[in-house]
């Protein structure tokens, strides 16, 4: 698998460190970072995290600005200036810092949620709200999905295994 995929809360321990999922660590092993990228998220009080992919990302993301504009200043801004490299134990264990902590409003527990191509790091009640909101999100979309009128698509009158000269 080289997606992040499900949720899982772990406690930090004695020494502020944190164990990243095992299903995680795997992802990003593959992925070939060392270590970990985080940054303050831009849209919740979590922390976006990944590796190579996630920065690829960003980088795409970035190059479809014009290189001196004010949105491309104040996005590199977000997504660079206030990152951080964690670096990951043999054990699969970070320290988070303070900074990230404060952002995120996490004290001795942390919710990982996968996210397909990088993952976010929650405070475990927050992020508990934060699914609700998804969810309630997510079925008034499907209702209001649900209500469409779709166009029939035009089907070739051909039969299985029929080549068209």
């Amino acid at each position: 698998m080289n997606r992040f995929v499900s949720n899982f809360t772990n406690k930090l321990d004695s020494k502020g460190r944190v164990s990243i999922p095992a299903s995680f660590r795997a992802v990003l092993a593959k992925d070939g970072f060392e270590g970990l990228y985080v940054h303050p998220a831009l849209d919740a009080q979590a922390l976006d995290a990944g590796g190579n992919v996630l920065l690829n990302e960003i980088d795409a993301f970035l190059s479809t600005l014009s290189p001196y504009s004010d949105e491309r200043d104040h996005l590199s801004t977000a997504l660079f200036g206030t990152s951080e490299i964690l670096k990951v134990d043999p054990e699969g264990r970070v320290i988070l810092t303070d900074t990230v902590k404060v952002h995120a409003g996490i004290g001795d527990t942390v919710t990982f949620v996968g996210l397909g191509h990088k993952f976010q790091i929650w405070e475990p009640e927050r992020f508990r709200a934060h699914l609700e909101e998804a969810r309630t999100k997510v079925r008034d979309l499907k209702k209001a999905l649900s209500s469409r009128v779709v166009e029939p698509r035009l089907v070739q009158n051909t039969s299985p295994g029929v080549r068209e000269r």
